[in-house]
């Protein structure tokens, strides 16, 4: 069980925080990830569905958790029992037992009697709340389960029975809750972004022309498991040239040629807590001066959206302060025409910058949580974790972008907690001065 920052006391007080506001005769029924095949008889490496190991810890897959407010045994999980048969082949199991002894059920049930063990727990329930759609053959047995459940309490409310009045999806009261991290789930954070830090270290260390991108994704990934974190928080993007203007550029394929940008966009996880941070370097460790152009203003952008992350402003404030610099940049650059005002309107932007400029960070990397609240941009409280990532892309074929821009793709990202007085940097000790990534690529 992971534990060593977030531990079993912290995930009994989120059950506690999401039943108060669920309320007296509700219930919510949350279902954990399922293994899926990667091909022939391998699965992929199975990771916790977020929501679920949110609330429970529990990181096997097959599970179902049960959260009825103000019963005699609030929280129940349905597992997979032990089998020491299954555990000579890959491990054992918590089973019912260690799924009250190690994570806190009130009670536990084998999985196996999930369809008579639900209604008897929904029993006198007006308030369900689940959420409908899941694909997983887990999710959809749940699912009709559950529509059956409710049919049958449609049909005895002749016969006096408690008739369910609402069905809700949770997760936008579970979201609520991740959204303002815990200092628990800050130091797991930074566990995740410092590990990011020393592969991004050893991977501009070791990049040299001639490598393959994929050799430079293994420093980084060597370098987080030597480093503890067992997974990393997302597939890393590694573009070098032109790949760089590809966003979620994966296939990480490609030779790196004297001259490239290297664009490293890449994070670890720590306890499903995961890093991202973007850095780009020249492979050969010299910026030309268009390079280095495009990369000051990309620099300076995400400067001005990180001074503009503070209590009380507004999500979309600090993306709305970067794209002021950068199209100011495209400007200077000789690309756009015109007054900032005017080309915000049109989007002139758009060919060279497509994407925001933050996104939630936590136990995803895109991580749960609203952008708009009541219509309106949600306003930063001490506690959430975003990133500020601004970028400038001029892929090759893109027109009107003078000749000795094309194929510079620049992201610079960084993790950013919202405190008290304002905010903190919490990947700041990664590199990003041009002066000193010259001075350490290749070193």
């Amino acid at each position: 069980m992971a534990g060593t920052f977030v531990g079993p006391r912290e995930f009994a007080a989120r059950r506690r925080r999401l039943m108060q506001a669920l309320g007296p005769g509700s219930a919510a029924v949350f279902v954990a990830g399922s293994d899926s095949r990667r091909n022939g008889d391998v699965d992929h490496p199975f990771r916790q569905d977020s929501t679920f190991f949110y609330l429970t810890g529990f990181e096997e897959p097959e599970a179902v958790a049960v959260l009825r407010p103000g019963a005699k045994q609030p929280f129940t999980l349905l597992v997979r029992p032990h089998d020491p048969v299954q555990a000579v082949w890959v491990g054992p199991r918590a089973g019912v037992e260690g799924a009250c002894a190690t994570y806190g059920a009130d009670q536990a049930f084998p999985i196996e009697e999930l369809d008579e063990r639900l209604p008897e727990m929904l029993r006198g329930v007006k308030e369900l709340h689940y959420s409908m759609g899941q694909t997983a053959p887990l999710a959809q047995r749940v699912e009709r389960r559950l529509i059956e459940h409710v049919a049958a309490r449609r049909e005895g409310a002749q016969r006096g029975a408690t008739p369910l009045e609402t069905w809700r999806d949770p997760e936008p009261l579970v979201d609520g809750l991740r959204l303002l991290k815990s200092p628990a789930e800050v130091k797991a954070l930074r566990k995740a972004i410092d590990v990011t830090g020393a592969g991004i270290l050893a991977a501009m260390c070791g990049v040299r022309p001639g490598m393959h991108e994929y050799e430079v994704q293994a420093i980084l990934e060597a370098t987080y498991r030597s480093e503890g974190a067992v997974r990393d928080g997302f597939p890393a993007i590694v573009a070098t040239g032109a790949n760089s203007c590809t966003l979620h550029y994966t296939a990480n394929r490609a030779r790196i040629a004297d001259g490239d940008l290297l664009l490293m966009d890449t994070g670890a996880e720590w306890e499903l807590y995961s890093a991202d941070v973007t850095r780009t370097v020249p492979a050969n460790g010299r910026f030309t001066s268009a390079q280095r152009a495009v990369y000051d203003v990309v620099l300076a952008a995400q400067a001005a959206g990180i001074a503009k992350t503070r209590p009380g402003a507004g999500f979309h404030d600090v993306h709305n302060a970067a794209l002021r610099v950068l199209i100011q940049g495209l400007v200077d650059l000789k690309v756009l025409r015109g007054d900032i005002d005017g080309l915000i309107e049109k989007e002139a932007y758009r060919p060279f910058f497509v994407h925001g400029t933050s996104h939630w960070l936590g136990l995803d990397v895109h991580d749960a949580g609203p952008y708009r609240t009541g219509g309106k941009s949600t306003r930063l409280e001490p506690g959430m974790v975003l990133t500020v990532e601004p970028g400038l892309y001029f892929a090759p074929e893109t027109k009107g972008v003078p000749a000795r821009l094309k194929g510079i793709g620049i992201r610079i990202e960084d993790d950013v907690l919202v405190t008290e007085r304002g905010r903190e940097n919490l990947s700041e000790g990664i590199p990003s001065d041009p002066d000193a990534i010259e001075a350490i690529i290749g070193g």
